[in-house]
């Protein structure tokens, strides 16, 4: 029998301008993806994946201390527990990104990962926390991880995520293959003018080198009042070939749904034999400070 996943991403415009009280904006988004949630899960949808810090805007576009008030204990938090529920009753496993407390004043920029049957099954950090460019201040709001790269057994086989800038960096990428990930997810916040050009290209190249399926997220629209730039959407699946599977609208919500052959990784495995030919005894200078 073929192991075919029907999985999906949902991407969201902000609901309300940035400078709304910060728990209608929240409120707002949640109930926003709630309903796509549904919706996607109508569409038989098995894994649904959110867009990065998906129940707010992107606020490290400023430095306002404010947006500490959107953090959450993970699983304890209120939207953790929300999605728990959520996932049990429509049997669907669920990522589901978050502004993460863990002890008071440390922040991570994480994503929940919740079971089919409704079971937390842990939480990924993101590595790689970028200071490239004004309107991208996250190192005001986030540590890096510190939970390295796991690979989470779900109801529909082997998940990772990656989040956002760690897309840049195919380390993490390899390390996520090599632990056996069958499907990765990255939710990202990103804008035209600084990555559009790379969307395509990077993280398909991620799924040829590792031979996995890559499901990429990214808002759409632009956020008020920052307008910093265009989150330009186009989220999308790609297969371990690199093929995409299909792409989401530029300016609009939307709810992807595509059916992944997970058996297409071991006939890619076959014959691209890229993790037998390692020469991981060559690779000292990867890891040199």
């Amino acid at each position: 029998m073929p192991r075919i996943v029907r999985a999906g991403l949902i991407q969201a415009t902000l609901s309300e301008p940035g400078t709304s009280p910060i728990e209608k904006i929240k409120k707002s988004m949640v109930d926003k993806h709630l309903a796509l949630i549904e919706r996607a899960a109508q569409q038989g949808a098995q894994v649904v994946c959110l867009q990065e810090l998906f129940y707010g805007p992107y606020f490290c576009c400023d430095q306002d201390p404010k947006w500490y008030a959107l953090v959450e204990r993970i699983p304890e938090g209120p939207t953790t527990r929300l999605m728990i529920d959520l996932a049990r009753r429509l049997k669907l496993v669920l990522v589901v990104p978050m502004y993460e407390e863990d002890i008071p004043g440390v922040y991570y920029n994480s994503a929940a990962l919740i079971d089919a049957d409704g079971r937390y099954l842990g939480k990924y950090r993101k590595m790689h926390i970028p200071h490239v460019a004004p309107g991208f201040w996250e190192k005001f709001f986030f540590r890096p991880g510190n939970l390295g790269y796991p690979v989470f057994d779900t109801a529909v086989g082997k998940v990772g995520v990656y989040i956002c800038y760690d897309r840049h960096f195919p380390e993490g990428a390899r390390a996520l293959g090599l632990a056996g990930a069958e499907i990765v997810f990255n939710p990202s916040a990103t804008v035209a003018g600084l990555s559009e050009y790379l969307w395509k290209l990077e993280q398909p190249a991620h799924a040829v080198a590792n031979q996995y399926f890559v499901g990429a997220i990214n808002r759409p629209g632009y956020e008020e009042p920052w307008r910093m730039g265009e989150f330009y959407g186009q989220s999308y699946f790609c297969d371990p070939r690199g093929k995409m599977l299909c792409t989401g609208k530029r300016n609009e919500d939307d709810v992807l749904v595509a059916d992944l052959d997970l058996d297409l990784i071991r006939e890619v495995r076959n014959t691209w034999q890229f993790f037998r030919d390692r020469r991981p005894d060559s690779y000292e200078s990867l890891v040199a400070p």
